[in-house]
């Protein structure tokens, strides 16, 4: 095992672009984080089309992140996404388990997907855009950032690409959740379709626009 002492987030990058590209991609956890948040959704789903029980469904979601959760602790790697993934899909089960409607299982991302598309457009109407918080945690001064003009407008840019897969799951679910009928089967779709589909694409969009720039990190002084 490598012994030598890892440098703090950031310490590698000399550019706000190479330092968010890389804050992000572990935001994201990569192709793992995203597969571990979509098996769940897919054994609830899956399982409710083929038996319309919502118990089962929720048993086997529930398992799934599980055995997810059970691999990651044997390997001794970070469990965070599928804990990230375990406390989702609990939260879905309880809703769909208290009306006994399998629709109501996918109310909560609804929910939180609104929230977080509403939290991140007023961050941008006030110009604070969330991503220049992932700028601050590098440079060791939260707000320095905002000094520079051009720095938050690449911020606000990149927040609109976190924001829209937000607004785009919020336009196409909610209106299936609000359907009359058993919607399920075709919520799991959407939710699975716009789940890492979605955000890879943002990913790809902003490491595209990072690309583009060489904007150079100013670290902020300690006291």
């Amino acid at each position: 095992m490598d012994t030598e002492t890892t440098p703090p987030d950031g310490a590698a990058h000399d550019t706000v672009e190479a330092a968010v590209r890389a804050q992000l991609s572990k935001a994201l956890g990569g192709v793992r984080g995203m597969v571990e948040a979509a098996v769940p959704v897919i054994a609830f789903t899956g399982t409710y089309v083929l038996l319309e029980e919502v118990r089962l469904a929720v048993i086997a979601g529930v398992a799934a992140a599980v055995v997810l959760l059970g691999v990651r602790l044997a390997q001794r790697s970070n469990p965070q996404f599928v804990m990230n993934s375990l406390i989702g899909i609990a939260i879905a089960a309880f809703f769909a388990l208290r009306s006994g409607r399998a629709e109501d299982a996918f109310l909560p991302g609804i929910i939180l997907n609104a929230g977080y598309g509403a939290a991140m457009l007023f961050s941008i109407m006030v110009r604070w855009p969330v991503v220049g918080f992932i700028i601050g945690s590098v440079t060791g001064d939260p707000t320095a950032w905002r000094r520079d003009p051009g720095i938050v407008k690449l911020c606000s840019r990149l927040t609109w690409l976190l924001l829209l897969p937000c607004v785009a799951r919020v336009a196409v679910q909610y209106p299936i959740y609000l359907a009359d009928g058993d919607q399920s089967g075709l919520l799991g779709a959407a939710k699975i379709a716009m789940g890492w589909p979605l955000q890879v694409a943002a990913l790809a969009a902003m490491v595209w626009l990072l690309a583009r720039g060489r904007t150079p990190i100013e670290r902020g002084r300690t006291a």
